[in-house]
């Protein structure tokens, strides 16, 4: 039986989500938008999802409209997520020559729990130079979040040990706070990974975990594509655990340096 397609504000909201961020809301959770959109619906008065998708239709390209995009956005994150992860990025690096200072780009950074982990992690190696890292989310309420390194006690203790939160982090009003010498380690940059231009240079390592799974097959496979263009012949890509390129693009393989990590097929793309 084919599940119902959704209709009025719900629709609308789904449609305004993929407009500007290539992402899909698939049915199982749809239920996330009426409780995601609820502070909205507070602060601005429009008490129902029938009056707040009126106002965004009067005025579709204002702030109240990018307001409900963010709200919508998964930005589900910790540091040092799935650590195994980390350890294999640390070996991928760690392979680069000393000549050459490394780059990474941490795409979909979400609120920057995640590329603030690799500069503690690198910072910590004093054996060789910091690598350049780039942080790049569609969200702007998320990058300056990310920005401003202020996390809640529940965020910070998910996934940072006690050491490094000290070490790194400051206690403020409750709140932890990145000591600024961590946040200038990081460039954060607005990017929508489906249509803006990609960054300049190559990469050695380009982490986007859980973000293509929210894209159509069509979505992913471009969004591929265009991460195979910035990441250099020898460098390697880092999915999220339930994601792979193998059925989705012939730009990338699985590794065979590193378990679990992708490498440019360079063979698919001299055929093409």
């Amino acid at each position: 039986m084919l599940t119902p397609r959704p209709a009025g504000a719900v629709a609308e909201f789904i449609a305004l989500l993929e407009a500007r961020t290539g992402q899909q809301m698939g049915a199982n959770r749809n239920w996330r938008i009426e409780t995601a959109l609820k502070p909205v619906m507070r602060d601005t008065g429009h008490h129902t999802l029938e009056k707040l998708a009126e106002a965004i239709r009067a005025d579709r390209g204002g702030p109240l409209a990018d307001r409900v995009v963010d709200e919508l956005l998964n930005q589900e994150s910790s540091f040092f997520r799935d650590a195994a992860v980390f350890d294999i990025v640390e070996q991928a690096v760690a392979a680069i020559p000393d000549t050459r200072r490394p780059r990474i780009w941490s795409a979909g950074c979400s609120n920057g729990q995640e590329p603030l982990s690799l500069a503690m992690l690198f910072a910590e190696k004093l054996d060789r130079q910091m690598p350049e890292i780039l942080a790049t989310d569609v969200s702007e309420s998320a990058l300056n979040k990310a920005r401003a390194g202020r996390y809640t006690q529940f965020e910070i203790q998910r996934g940072l040990p006690i050491r490094r939160m000290m070490q790194w982090f400051d206690s403020v009003d409750g709140d932890w706070i990145a000591n600024p010498g961590l946040t200038r380690m990081v460039s954060f940059r607005r990017m929508n990974l489906v249509a803006d231009s990609l960054p300049i240079g190559r990469f050695d390592v380009i982490l986007c975990r859980n973000v293509l799974l929210y894209f159509s097959l069509e979505m992913r496979r471009a969004v591929l594509g265009r991460l195979a263009q910035v990441l250099r012949p020898d460098g390697v890509l880092v999915l999220g655990a339930g994601e792979t390129v193998i059925g989705q693009t012939d730009a990338f393989r699985p590794s065979q340096r590193y378990r679990g990590l992708y490498e440019p097929n360079w063979a698919a793309a001299a055929a093409a």
